[in-house]
């Protein structure tokens, strides 16, 4: 299925006594790219929810923000630095000392300098975090794949469309390019009777002359092959796998074609449909950047 490199998607659940949020967003890119916003503490998770992605994810600039709020407490183990409160101390009575202030025990000053004291906490269970995680990343994930399938159908729908003009187009290039070859050996031979006169004129130079004018101006090769695109076009947008790239390329192609066919023509009514042609090119061109 099409899938557009736009997408947003956000879930948010209770597991493990941890409440996760998770979104993620994304915009157009040539390549996947992936980063992550995570609580402190939690930097492991980046790497695991660039890999989970990207299991679904080919293509875009796809951002991750996750919240953690832990509802269990963890208690934590403090001690004291025996050696840095002592010195806090011992400066405390010399300031007394030196200028007469009233000598007490300073609790509150000595609390005051959290430097003296360390707590640790146990280490993280990372597999259970990690696992709490994942399936509010999997909602969010689900979300954000369905709106980018829904963005795709519409974006195929346009393309398509555009196709089918490009295609009614070349219809009437294919049908006109003969008539510009047998109007051009009329007005030929309108030239030369009223050039010669009454003199004859050489039919079989008239007919070589016809010949060399339709062979310069013959585009039908280039309208086969630009059918042959758009069928390979519709066969895309019916495959599995993320066809952006491979659009991109064939899109050119196309263009190509309408060059060519508008650099051949000489007659001002198939040119205005090549630059329908290209016009829609363009519109092409741009939708499918946004395509995975």
């Amino acid at each position: 299925m099409i899938k557009s490199m736009t997408g947003y998607g956000r879930a948010a659940g209770i597991a493990d006594g941890m409440t996760v949020t998770v979104e993620i967003k994304s915009v157009n890119h040539r390549f996947y790219e992936f980063s992550a916003r995570v609580p402190r503490g939690y930097s492991f998770l980046e790497e695991k929810l660039k890999s989970f992605v990207q299991q679904r994810v080919s293509r875009g600039k796809v951002e991750c923000f996750v919240q953690i709020e832990n509802e269990e407490t963890q208690d934590g183990v403090v001690s004291i630095n025996e050696s840095l409160a002592a010195g806090y101390y011992a400066a405390i009575q010399q300031l007394c000392e030196t200028y007469g202030l009233k000598a007490s025990d300073n609790v509150e000053l000595l609390a005051s300098h959290p430097d003296i004291f360390n707590v640790k906490k146990p280490p993280a269970d990372e597999d259970k975090i990690w696992n709490a995680v994942r399936g509010v990343a999997q909602e969010a994930l689900d979300s954000f794949i369905r709106m980018r399938q829904i963005e795709g159908e519409k974006l195929k729908a346009d393309v398509l469309s555009r196709a089918q003009a490009i295609l009614d187009d070349v219809s009437f290039v294919e049908a006109r390019s003969p008539q510009t070859v047998m109007e051009y050996n009329e007005k030929l031979k309108a030239r030369l009777k009223e050039l010669l006169g009454d003199a004859a004129v050489d039919e079989q130079r008239l007919l070589t002359e016809a010949a060399i004018y339709a062979d310069k101006i013959a585009v039908a090769e280039e309208t086969v092959r630009l059918r042959s695109h758009i069928d390979q076009l519709h066969a895309f947008f019916e495959a599995a796998e993320p066809v952006g790239r491979k659009l991109d390329f064939l899109v050119q192609e196309i263009n190509r074609e309408a060059n060519t066919i508008g650099s051949k023509a000489s007659d001002i009514d198939i040119a205005k449909h090549v630059i329908n042609i290209k016009s829609e090119v363009e519109k092409i061109r741009e939708q499918i950047q946004n395509i995975e």
